[in-house]
């Protein structure tokens, strides 16, 4: 029971991770209907950017402090994503307005291959390190109930932590204020609420700078765990099938379908993996989401689209 409830944590803790980059994915297509392939290379350019930045600020200022260049180096990233969101909404989205989602599916691609150039000639193609404290060493838990304990990674309970903090904020800031509820308009019908005074366009920036927060923040977790290299933009495509399981249009399937391919994962590779030879954890989630494209294909949340003829 011990290490079962072992790997169900380790798995919870695994699917919070790939929550937050779904919410990234659900998002954008929520308020402007783009399914945005480009969130992988946001969340690679936003941690190149946290870790150059935290290296440089020392040499910048002369301030030797740990703490200060990661504080720094988050809110210049950040102020990067913004400007990145900005300049996407106004060069890009701005002008396909209206087209076919094959077309903006095919400019978020070229977005994605832009970014990933700009952040290899900005930043450099190396792997970097992202330090901002976070414990390496694992724990022992629930020792007088479980023979043994319960061993928990605390870097991922801490990386779970924040991420489900985040979530939290997003929630309040799409139910308590007033820009959420307008969000919120803009993603039930663009021509209703632009008929009530929203502005789409600034709605549309607004939301994607909100992803862009988001993939800084995925950025700085995953860059912490597996250092800062170009295969974090692979972290996106792990978050897909989190986002047909849980469906396209619902942040609250984003949470509950990343737990689920979390727990999931973990589980087949302990206890099915030795029947298959091993290597389960890299494609049970897409056989999953698969099942669930033939049986349920807007996903365990979504909205059921119904064409009247």
């Amino acid at each position: 029971m011990g290490f079962f409830l072992e790997t169900l944590i380790g798995g919870l803790m695994t699917g919070m991770l790939y929550s937050l980059v779904a919410l990234g994915f659900v998002l954008i297509f929520k308020a402007s209907g783009v399914f945005n392939f480009a969130q992988g290379a946001m969340v690679l350019f936003a941690a190149l950017a946290m870790a150059r930045f935290a290296e440089w600020i020392p040499a910048w200022t002369g301030i030797a402090s740990p703490v200060f260049a990661n504080v720094a180096a988050f809110v210049l990233a950040g102020a990067v994503m913004f400007a990145v969101a900005w300049l996407i909404e106004k060069l890009v989205l701005r002008h396909l307005v209206n087209q076919e989602g094959a077309t903006l599916l095919m400019a978020t691609l070229g977005i994605t291959y832009f970014l990933e150039g700009v952040g290899q000639t900005f930043f450099g193609s190396n792997i970097y390190k992202i330090d901002i404290g976070m414990p390496k060493d694992p724990m022992m838990a629930f020792e007088s109930t479980f023979q043994g304990g319960i061993l928990i990674n605390k870097e991922d309970l801490v990386a779970a932590l924040i991420a489900a903090a985040l979530v939290a904020l997003l929630s309040l800031f799409f139910q308590k204020t007033s820009t959420g509820r307008a969000l919120r308009a803009v993603a039930d019908d663009h021509q209703a609420a632009q008929s009530i005074g929203i502005p789409l366009a600034r709605m549309w920036v607004i939301v994607w700078c909100v992803a862009g927060v988001v993939a800084l923040v995925a950025g700085m977790i995953w860059g912490s765990k597996l250092g800062v290299q170009f295969s974090l933009t692979t972290v996106a495509l792990r978050a897909l099938p989190v986002v047909i399981l849980g469906g396209l249009t619902s942040v609250p399937g984003a949470i509950i379908g990343g737990l689920i391919i979390g727990v999931g994962e973990k589980l087949s590779e302990v206890y099915l993996g030795p029947f298959v030879g091993g290597g389960i954890e890299i494609w049970f989630a897409y056989v999953l989401a698969l099942g669930f494209l033939l049986v349920r294909p807007q996903g365990l949340f979504g909205e059921k689209i119904i064409d009247r003829v």
